[in-house]
């Protein structure tokens, strides 16, 4: 695999591997700090929230100086200043003078960074993996995202913790570090077209009007940003429908979550194979079908085993979907686009999530705990009936 893909990608992927090791860790370690400090729900809420802020306020902003700067060197200066907040918020909590303030700066920035270095990876990786190997490129990463990120990091994170609480981020810190140095010695992509004109707003504006112009792009973002509103809504009460509905202990919580991990890591494995037998639009419209399908079982079900069965199976749908739908872009955009496309795509994606999650709640207090799941339901299968015909359009390259 990394003799196809290529020197410049194995190293790319050690520093995804590494970086994603390092905020699995902070994403363990990050709420059980909160909670040391305070049992207010919604200040430990705030923490993640803090983090996932960026997105909706500079996703656009970050596309834009994506394309507008050399994307390796950009990668390696924003994994080097995480580090540096990092490093900063250890010190902190070892000498006992963080507080919840400082540590949702440092998520803060830690968020921002995020929407550059992200959007920034995904729009190199067509610079440095053949276009034929696009597909296998995105399932590895995701792959390695999966089993590092999901999977391994979050025992670690709080296994670190209980050691010492300023640890985890003390790691993270050296991670952000060594993933700089690995994407450093990728070799430069060569020049890529931008125009520049009218300043940053049009420069923005030009990736928007690019989405909304292209039909299948605009499809597959709408698309994406209304079902994860659906989505986050009903699984922002996932831990209280665990307790309630399936009558699970926290360890049993914590073994249905892995479903997910067990799933995506499938769906990694399989994705570009499918795409090949299959073809983009038979899986992409399949993929809204399970969704809908998976909130209605989560709904009707009251048996863990019959929920971790289909969520395995939505596991799988959400790493295929997501390899199919990141390689179309990047085979599809224009290179001097892509960054600025990809975060309006972004945006839509976390946009949807930060509603879903504030709707959540107040469904399940208003009616009952499936409520979500049922709407949840009902939406992507109204997605899907709208999506249907323009996603003709995804044919396999």
């Amino acid at each position: 695999m990394s003799a196809r893909l290529g020197a410049d990608f194995s190293k790319l992927w050690t520093a995804s591997a590494v970086s994603n090791l390092g905020d699995g860790i902070t994403m363990a370690a990050g709420p059980l700090l909160v909670a040391s400090l305070t049992a207010d729900p919604a200040l430990v809420a705030g923490a993640a929230f803090a983090q996932q802020l960026p997105w909706l306020l500079f996703a656009l902003v970050s596309g834009a100086y994506v394309d507008r700067v050399d994307r390796r060197r950009l990668i390696v200066a924003v994994n080097l200043l995480r580090g540096l907040v990092l490093g900063a918020l250890a010190v902190s909590v070892a000498t006992g003078s963080t507080g919840i303030p400082v540590i949702y700066l440092a998520f803060f920035l830690l968020g921002v960074g995020e929407t550059l270095a992200d959007t920034a990876s995904a729009a190199l990786l067509p610079a440095i993996v053949p276009p034929e190997r696009l597909a296998s490129a995105n399932a590895r990463l995701m792959a390695t995202f999966t089993v590092v990120n999901q999977l391994l990091a979050k025992p670690v994170g709080a296994g670190l913790f209980a050691a010492s609480a300023a640890l985890p981020f003390g790691v993270d810190a050296v991670s952000f570090a060594v993933a700089a140095a690995l994407v450093a010695t990728v070799r430069p992509a060569p020049a890529r077209p931008y125009e520049r004109g009218g300043g940053l707003r049009a420069e923005i504006a030009a990736g928007l009007r690019w989405l909304w112009r292209h039909r299948l792009m605009r499809t597959l973002a709408l698309a994406m940003g209304l079902a994860n509103v659906v989505f986050c809504a009903a699984f922002a009460v996932f831990v209280l429908y665990a307790r309630e509905r399936l009558g699970l202990s926290e360890i049993g919580y914590g073994v249905l979550l892995t479903t997910f991990g067990v799933g995506g890591l499938v769906g990694t494995g399989l994705a570009a194979r499918l795409e090949d037998r299959l073809g983009a639009t038979a899986l992409l419209r399949a993929g809204l079908v399970v969704e809908a399908v998976t909130h209605g079982v989560l709904a009707a079900t009251t048996v863990p085993l019959v929920a971790g069965a289909v969520l395995v199976v939505f596991g799988i749908h959400t790493m295929v979907w997501g390899v199919i739908v990141t390689t179309l872009r990047q085979r599809i955009v224009p290179a001097g686009l892509l960054g600025r496309v990809a975060s309006v795509s972004a945006l839509f994606d976390y946009g949807g999530a930060a509603i879903g999650s504030l709707l959540g709640g107040l469904l399940a207090r208003t009616w009952t705990i499936t409520a979500p799941y049922w709407l949840a339901c009902a939406a992507t299968a109204a997605i899907a009936a709208a999506a249907w015909r323009p996603l003709a359009l995804a044919r396999p390259s």
